[in-house]
């Protein structure tokens, strides 16, 4: 019969190996979630035409980019994903960042000049290693 003291221990351990998710409410991974929301906002108004929100591919596309940045393996640290060592996105969504980074990027500087330049100004940030 264990003891209270082995069952409480028990759980703590498995819990221990397993990777914690990053909090998005720190001041740089919010600004990265911020600005990847901003993008594809536009994005997906300017293509899908949708009005007062996102389409079905741009809503799944946000939160398989929410996922990908809350279990980040550089959190705080974490520099923008086009200087990033390790590519934790499939090869598809990869892309599919790409196209509406590429689309949405010059356009915010614009809706977002502010977003835009930290963002830019995170760019030069050097990933740390790993």
């Amino acid at each position: 019969m264990k003891t209270t003291t082995e069952s409480i221990a028990g759980p703590a351990r498995i819990r221990s190996g397993v990777k914690a998710k990053n909090d998005l409410t720190v001041a740089r991974l919010a600004r990265e979630w911020e600005t990847m929301s901003v993008m594809v906002r536009i994005y997906c108004r300017d293509h899908h035409h949708v009005v007062g929100g996102l389409c079905n591919e741009c809503r799944q596309f946000l939160d398989y980019a929410c996922a990908r940045l809350e279990r980040c393996r550089f959190g705080e640290e974490k520099p923008t994903c086009a200087n990033c060592p390790v590519h934790c996105y499939q090869r598809d969504r990869r892309e599919q960042a790409r196209v509406v980074m590429r689309y949405a990027g010059p356009r915010m500087m614009w809706e977002h000049p502010i977003k835009s330049l930290r963002h830019w100004l995170d760019g030069f940030r050097e990933a740390p290693e790993f």
